[in-house]
């Protein structure tokens, strides 16, 4: 096996600063090419990505970038201290070169874009406890006895089930026994989930608009008559739904960050809701997605804790707090629907996996979880205000840019821009994956803005970022 020392055809790669292709994915393509043509072979050690970035003079995270797409196709690697190889098990030719493939290298190459910068919705994967994680795993994976190999629980695992009943008591204050918990894989099958209890076939559905798009996609999958209530700096507009569709079967809002403008629904307006739903006989789905981050002020009630009457079903996801290959998520479910939601969740599925199920439950009783939580929010409230500041300095009076009270990305607006479904053009073909704001409503008009994902750029490299945003889109 040879030595960094000895791989210059790495050291020595021809990155065009001035290229449309970014540099991560101009380096993707000179090792992957190096490969495919034996230049490097199985076994051959690359440079760490710290030495390679001093090399070819760009940023770490521009070659962490090119070597995790690699690692993830299997073509390299990661073996700790030991450094990162080519594949040892490799079969010489067996890796195509994409540049003999006659598919042009911009449209073959383009990588998955939940490891592009700036995509939203995606935990900060660097900050994630990978160690304490893996510990815990193999814990509990000799702990495996059985019974353990036999189908699970349905309603989900009773230790991580009291485990997430005891964390939102005090995280969250929503006092509910481990019975009321049932644990989902994600938001969506939560939805879906209440939708196919609650809403027959044609009820109407409030639903914020600007909204959540595959949220809003699965209800009218399951059959619901969605009626789209407009969102302002107070939330949702209760006073409009009341007056327009007080006779609808279901509610599923956002109240601690409106998805997608990050507003907290008002104390008004949540009072307004509950006694809707308590004077109609209708239901709220309440989706605390990322209601974790919030790096301003107090941190928003969830709607559950202040429900008197129990008419709120609470979903909440591993995936912005973990990360989203885990697909875990619960629902707690109002005392009324605890059988039927049993009932349900026995004829959907036959449970998920035990394994992933345990660890996260030692994860949270042996307090990793809360103490994960509280060192995301001050890296996140760093990363928010680095990438905040480095727009600002790169536009200048071309921005309209606030730091977000919590959540998970920045809202910037071009006004003497393109529109913004162009702009998201734009910032694709330099290897960036905002989305546009417009393309979030359906009814109510929000204007044209970009939702851009902070918690995987580094405050160091947020000026970068920035700039190259700036020449992506003019």
């Amino acid at each position: 096996m040879t030595s960094s020392s000895d791989t210059p055809v790495i050291g020595s790669l021809p990155l065009d600063a001035a290229s449309r292709l970014p540099l991560q994915e101009q380096l993707y393509l000179h090792i992957r090419d190096a490969i495919a043509e034996g230049r490097l072979a199985p076994g051959d050690r690359l440079p760490s990505t710290r030495s390679l970035a001093a090399q070819l003079n760009v940023s770490r995270g521009t070659v962490d970038a090119a070597y995790a797409r690699l690692s993830g196709e299997g073509s390299i690697l990661g073996r700790g201290a030991a450094g990162t190889v080519v594949a040892p098990d490799l079969v010489p030719g067996a890796l195509a070169s994409p540049r003999e493939t006659g598919t042009p290298a911009s449209t073959f190459a383009l990588p998955d874009d939940y490891l592009w910068p700036f995509r939203g919705g995606m935990p900060a994967l660097d900050l994630f406890p990978r160690t304490q994680w893996a510990s815990l795993a193999a814990r509990e994976a000799r702990r495996l006895d059985a019974s353990r190999f036999c189908y699970p629980d349905p309603r989900g695992l009773p230790e991580l089930r009291a485990a997430i009943a005891a964390y939102l008591q005090v995280s969250r204050g929503i006092a509910c026994s481990p019975a009321q918990v049932f644990v989902t894989a994600g938001y969506q099958a939560a939805l879906t989930l209440v939708a196919r209890l609650v809403v027959p076939a044609g009820e109407a559905v409030w639903f914020e608009d600007p909204g959540y798009r595959m949220a809003r996609r699965a209800l009218l999958d399951a059959g619901a008559k969605l009626a789209m209530l407009p969102v302002d700096a107070s939330g949702l507009d209760v006073d409009q739904g009341r007056r327009a569709h007080a006779g609808a079967r279901l509610a599923v809002v956002t109240p601690g960050h409106q998805s997608p403008l990050g507003v907290p629904l008002s104390p008004r307006r949540r009072r307004a809701l509950l006694e809707w739903a308590g004077a109609s006989g209708a239901w709220v789905l309440e989706d605390d997605y990322d209601s974790e981050f919030h790096y301003t002020g107090r941190k928003p009630a969830s709607l559950k804790s202040l429900d008197r009457d129990d008419r709120v079903f609470y979903a909440g996801s591993f995936s912005k707090t973990l990360f989203p290959g885990l697909r875990l998520g619960c629902l707690v479910v109002p005392r009324a629907w605890m059988e039927a939601t049993t009932v349900a969740c026995e004829l959907s599925h036959r449970g998920h996996g035990l394994l992933e199920q345990a660890t996260l439950a030692a994860f949270m009783a042996d307090g990793h979880f809360a103490r994960h939580l509280r060192r995301m929010r001050l890296r996140y409230a760093e990363r928010s205000a680095a990438l905040t500041l480095a727009l600002q300095r790169c536009f200048g009076r071309h921005i309209e840019l606030a730091a977000p009270a919590g959540g998970l990305t920045l809202l910037a607006r071009f006004p003497q821009h393109a529109a913004d479904t162009e702009l998201v053009k734009q910032a694709r073909g330099a290897g960036l994956a905002p989305s546009a704001l417009s393309a979030h409503a359906t009814t109510c008009p929000v204007g044209d803005g970009l939702l851009i994902g902070f918690t995987n750029v580094k405050p160091a490299q947020a000026p970068e970022m920035a700039d190259r945003l700036r020449k992506a889109i003019g």
